[in-house]
């Protein structure tokens, strides 16, 4: 089956074609504000440091993810996505009344309550996907999404720059508003059946906690973590040392955009993969394998000549994608309808909390060490991960996966 033609079956699927569209939507509007809530605050005050506080709120409720995503296994997905967006697009609209220093506390706070739907959204949106759509094909939708959450990446910035530039910030939050009332129009329109969820025996803690154990206790599951989170640690320090990197290059901080528009690119090509990667290779394999073209490429941002550095930001935009696609489609096939919003968000959390500490990390460091021996020690990591990760056979990867894919409820 070529990937070309197993991308046509998920887009020809009712559910996966419409929760795409939904990605699309809401997803533009919110790769725009990500962008100008931080110029917003840097307009308004003038502080670097209070700007870098909107991603930080956007992101600090991933943290609380395990608990997050007990809410979804407690719901129905498909009214549960239709109220977040219903609910978050009247919240962004109160972001037209912020215009001045006194005022941004509200910003803060809409973008912090953005970070916890968010969330929620995205385990809800996992478990409703991961029922609906041929188990076959999850790799397929999950590659096609990473593709649509990119292209977004690439376009939105420039939209929500036209817009901060012509209307100011309530002209991007207008439009992520916007893109959340199309969501719920679009997960209105999804038929899908769903049981209504089995009332808790446990308490908020204990449900939580059968959540960690499930992940925990999976043979596949948790290297795969494991392996994802040591990932995104690398990839944030390496992010951090990106204009150092430029500065080496010879070129002005600008140049940095040039270097994600091309990362960029290489994450929409590599969402047309994965579904066929993962058949053939098994999860573990597939995840081994973009991070060792992670490992060369960071390794290989040390060599300051523009050709190397744009080959090596295609590559990491490759390579990064497969790990974290890898364990998402290992969650969704291994995991119990019933736990699924609670095992996607506290994979979810063990994954990409490290990013932001590597954020800092590399910060911090690359003033004291430089730039060219950090990026070989993280490549040398990186490879190190793979190796680990790789060094099981594919076969006994798919065989645990068709394993889990026959006990686990559709």
């Amino acid at each position: 089956m070529t990937t070309r033609w197993t991308a046509v079956r998920v887009l020809r699927d009712r559910t996966a074609g419409r929760c795409l569209t939904a990605v699309v939507v809401s997803g533009f509007g919110t790769s725009a504000l990500w962008l100008a809530s931080g110029v917003w605050v840097k307009d308004l005050t003038g502080s670097d440091g209070l700007a870098a506080l909107c991603p930080l709120a956007m992101w600090a409720p991933t943290l609380a993810g395990p608990l997050l995503g007990t809410l979804a296994d407690r719901h129905r997905r498909r009214p549960l996505l239709i109220a977040l967006s219903l609910f978050m697009a009247p919240l962004l609209l109160t972001l037209c009344a912020v215009d001045a220093p006194g005022e941004l506390w509200l910003l803060y706070a809409v973008l912090f309550v953005y970070g916890a739907a968010g969330t929620v959204h995205d385990a809800a949106e996992s478990a409703l996907v991961a029922g609906a759509v041929d188990r076959s094909l999850l790799g397929d939708f999950n590659g096609l999404r990473m593709t649509a959450n990119e292209g977004m990446k690439l376009l939105a910035p420039l939209a929500g720059a036209g817009l901060y530039t012509a209307y100011g910030g309530s002209g991007v939050a207008v439009l992520d508003a916007a893109g959340f009332l199309t969501a719920a129009l679009v997960y209105m329109s999804l038929r899908v059946r769903e049981e209504r969820p089995a009332r808790a025996r446990e308490g908020g803690r204990s449900a939580t906690a059968e959540g960690v154990r499930h992940l925990w206790g999976d043979p596949v599951l948790r290297p795969l973590v494991l392996a994802g989170g040591v990932t995104m640690l690398c990839a944030g320090v390496s992010g951090a040392l990106t204009y150092a990197v430029v500065e080496d290059l010879g070129h002005s901080p600008a140049y940095a955009g040039v270097l994600y528009a091309v990362q960029g690119a290489g994450s929409v090509t590599v969402g047309l993969l994965p579904g066929t990667g993962l058949r053939r290779l098994g999860a573990r394999r597939f995840a081994a394998y973009g991070i060792g073209l992670l490992a060369v490429a960071v390794a290989l941002r040390a060599v300051p000549y523009d050709p190397v550095a744009w080959a090596c930001a295609a590559a990491i935009g490759a390579g990064l994608p497969a790990a974290l696609i890898a364990v998402l489609t290992g969650v969704q096939q291994r995991t119990p309808g019933p736990l699924l919003g609670r095992v996607t968000a506290t994979a979810n959390a063990l994954v990409f909390t490290p990013n932001v500490v590597g954020l800092a990390a590399g910060a911090a460091l690359v003033g004291l060490i430089g730039h060219r021996p950090l990026l070989v020690a993280l490549g040398v990591a990186l490879a190190v991960t793979a190796a680990v990760l790789g060094q099981r056979p594919a076969s006994a990867d798919r065989t645990a996966a068709r394993s889990a894919s026959d006990a686990s409820p559709a």
